[in-house]
């Protein structure tokens, strides 16, 4: 792979061109990664409005019929339900792990199974999430898919 970087002053936005022989499932994850970094979520930090970059939410979990958005170090709260967050962000890297739990495996640090085909994920930040026998599918395709890149 080449990676090049142009300076052009003239230019008030970023302009990404991807060059490949064949289209595949690398191409779509790259293209995934950098459209992550654009792709914004509207939370709420204490009454005030923020978006939130794809890219650094770490995953998203719902309490209480209410769906929190968790970052490195931040917490934020969505209007967003969390099925709409699982459609909408899929092609990002973005699996559902439990009944109330959206990881992104862009963050996933490591996997271990644990006792009932249950399974522990940890986080870059250290943070752990369990994976349910449920969605074992789910996280398995996504890393055989990030494997691949």
């Amino acid at each position: 792979m080449i990676i090049k970087l142009e300076q052009d002053l003239s230019r008030n936005d970023i302009e990404i061109l991807i060059k490949y022989a064949t289209m595949n499932k690398d191409v779509e994850r790259i293209a995934a990664i950098l459209q992550s970094a654009d792709t914004r979520i509207k939370c709420k930090l204490d009454d005030r409005d923020k978006l939130v970059n794809a890219s650094d939410i770490y995953y998203f979990e719902s309490v209480d019929k209410r769906t929190f958005v968790y970052c490195e170090q931040s917490v934020y709260r969505t209007e967003s339900r969390l099925y709409q967050l699982a459609e909408d962000l899929a092609h990002l890297g973005f699996v559902q792990i439990n009944k109330a739990c959206i990881l992104n495996i862009n963050v996933l640090d490591s996997i271990k199974p644990l006792l009932n085909s249950r399974m522990e994920a940890t986080l870059r930040n250290g943070e752990r999430l369990y994976i349910t026998r449920k969605y074992l599918d789910n996280i398995k395709q996504a890393l055989q898919e990030g494997a691949r890149l």
